[in-house]
């Protein structure tokens, strides 16, 4: 069995550190991700929120693994996710993907999907989708 590669995705950006006050939206197979932006590393952003757009959504789930769950090997990605605080796309097999969440199904799944997973401060965002855009 192999494992997952892990794609950094925020590149310049990076949702608030302490509060990043996160909210999802549906709208048919979209999903919308809205986070308060880190300021303080990103100075450039001015204190706005950004959205993530994520297309044709199978499925999501937002769960209440913390950064300290994280640090005490509680998230099913141990230590294999780079680092935490940041917008991956998983890459490679992965025989986690689903994990043991009850996951909120919108459109039957395809396999040539996108995994797309987002740890915040207080919790962890996941969704599997065709494609994503960064709205700021």
């Amino acid at each position: 069995m192999g494992v997952p590669d892990f794609v950094i995705l925020n590149d310049g950006w990076n949702a608030d550190p302490n509060v990043p006050h996160e909210r999802v939206e549906i709208d048919g197979a979209s999903v919308r991700l809205t986070f308060a932006a880190d300021t303080f590393r990103f100075q450039r952003l001015n204190r706005s929120r950004h959205s993530l757009l994520f297309e044709n959504v199978s499925r999501w789930l937002i769960h209440d693994l913390n950064d300290e769950g994280w640090y005490r090997d509680q998230c099913r990605y141990g230590r294999t996710a780079p680092d935490w605080g940041l917008f991956y796309e998983i890459v490679g097999e992965d025989k986690d993907a689903l994990g043991a969440f009850e996951w909120n199904v919108i459109l039957p799944g395809r396999p040539e999907q996108r995994h797309f997973l987002f740890y915040l401060r207080d919790s962890t965002f996941e969704c599997f989708a065709d494609d994503w855009t960064l709205e700021t």
